[in-house]
């Protein structure tokens, strides 16, 4: 698994164990040994089991976990979806960071498939944000792609698209484009955002490679898609939900960005049980 992801289970263990669990400690012997099951108390998408796993394993070598569902699967209230063994005591100190991992993570790929059926038959693919939990992002881009979403960039450093306060700061889409494009090291793709249709036209003058439609209604928004007729990808972002995706997906945008998969996403229900033994 990567250091990346270890790491981020060894902070959230640590950030919750601190100096020791104390209610453990009082009344688990570490000795013994036991079981415990992972069950579905909704209707989910799985995302992050391999996350759930590492977490226990990552502070007890010795603690099993047997996986009975696979990242993707579609599980139902009430199933078991995985079995933990060994240290009870240890079990218990990672329950809640192995829980608070694999529920986000599930409930973000559960939102996005929800997102990509509502688009399917159209053009359009589904996008991520940079809206992710400070630290996260890496199993929130992850979940995203699970749930068959596309992840945008990952950050500020690997993909480039200039805003409407880059804009203002450099005195217009023009003006912005060209300092872009000299400081430009590597083959990038230029992204510019829009906000109605004379943006649109000053940005497909600049050649730029995708134009972002920034909270604009379907109409003009299908005015401006028709305008750019494939002379540059389209993408459109802001307001967007799960009544109105479709709606934008229909006129012939290329993407469709939606913050709410990562920035607000309502984590899936799951519990462990302990079965002592």
């Amino acid at each position: 698994m990567e250091k990346r992801i270890i790491k981020i289970i060894k902070d959230a263990l640590s950030e919750d164990i601190g100096t020791g669990d104390i209610t453990t400690l009082a009344t688990v012997s570490g000795r013994k040994k036991g079981r415990a099951v992972a069950v579905a108390k909704d209707d989910f998408i799985i995302a992050g089991i391999d996350v759930f796993a590492q977490t226990f394993r990552v502070l007890d070598k010795t603690i099993k976990v047997k996986q009975l569902m696979n990242d993707g699967c579609r599980t139902k209230k009430g199933a078991v979806i995985a079995e933990v063994s060994g240290s009870l005591a240890n079990i218990l100190k990672a329950e809640r960071v192995s829980l608070n991992l694999f529920q986000r993570m599930s409930g973000i790929a559960t939102l996005t498939a929800k997102y990509v059926d509502a688009v399917r038959g159209t053009r359009a693919r589904i996008l991520d944000t940079r809206k992710t939990m400070p630290g996260l992002r890496i199993l929130d881009k992850m979940a995203v792609r699970i749930g068959g979403g596309c992840n945008h960039r990952i950050g500020l450093y690997d993909g480039v698209i200039i805003k409407d306060n880059h804009i203002e700061a450099a005195g217009g889409i023009t003006a912005a484009v060209h300092a872009q494009r000299m400081h430009l090291h590597r083959n990038m793709k230029i992204e510019v955002e829009t906000k109605n249709l004379k943006e649109v036209k000053e940005a497909l003058r600049c050649g730029v490679d995708i134009i972002m439609l920034d909270n604009m209604s379907v109409p003009a928004m299908k005015k401006a898609v028709d305008f750019v007729a494939g002379r540059a990808t389209i993408e459109a972002s802001g307001n967007v939900s799960l009544q109105n995706v479709g709606s934008i997906a229909a006129i012939g945008v290329d993407f469709i960005s939606v913050g709410e998969l990562t920035h607000s996403v309502r984590a899936a229900d799951i519990s462990l049980k302990i079965r002592a033994c």
